[in-house]
């Protein structure tokens, strides 16, 4: 099987959840600046979400442009890499409608911790299914922000207990580091 069907059902389940999380946004029942700064965790929760399916999404698309044919394997560590971006609509709301408190913060580091792990998963199996010498292998190299981002996760979640913000401030900071495009896939494309 050929990887296009599959990018396609991951493209909808990403546009999907991006719009479950925007049906989230309830305007504020009063006109006022007050009122807008009263729904403004639930507004910053909806943009750090969406900010992560998007990177997912952009990386998703550059790896699977290396895949040339689809395995079994593939299609189940897509799914579980699906089954956990699903989940950013939930723990995204919960957090944000309670002003970012410990277990809500908690649970949305897990949600974050659970995709990269998946997306580490998804990664290794593409490769095996195409061999050591896989362009995405080469490109993935020792893959520093892959190895730290679980890292920050579980610090993040750590520090949630103690302080959530502290957490949040580890979230946003891994958010950050994949914000800026990753050329290494487009690199080794070109380089082959």
């Amino acid at each position: 099987m050929e990887s296009g069907r599959l990018t396609a059902f991951s493209d909808g389940v990403m546009a999907i959840i991006i719009t479950i999380m925007v049906l989230e946004l309830r305007p504020p029942h009063e006109p006022t600046l007050e009122g807008l700064a009263a729904v403004a965790p639930i507004f910053l929760s909806y943009v750090l979400s969406f900010i992560y399916v998007a990177i997912y999404w952009n990386n998703h698309h550059h790896m699977m442009f290396t895949v040339r044919h689809v395995n079994g394997a593939i299609l189940w560590a897509n799914m579980n890499l699906l089954f956990w971006l699903s989940l950013l609509p939930f723990t995204t709301a919960w957090m944000g409608e309670t002003g970012a408190a410990k277990w809500p913060t908690v649970v949305y580091g897990a949600s974050l911790l659970g995709p990269a792990i998946a997306y580490y998963v998804l990664q290794t199996i593409i490769i095996r299914a195409h061999g050591p010498d896989h362009v995405l292998k080469r490109a993935i190299g020792g893959d520093w922000k892959g190895r730290a981002s679980p890292l920050f996760y579980l610090t993040g979640i750590g520090l949630a207990f103690v302080q959530p913000w502290m957490g949040l401030v580890l979230f946003v900071a891994v958010a950050l580091i994949w914000l800026i495009p990753d050329g290494r896939i487009e690199r080794a494309l070109t380089e082959k």
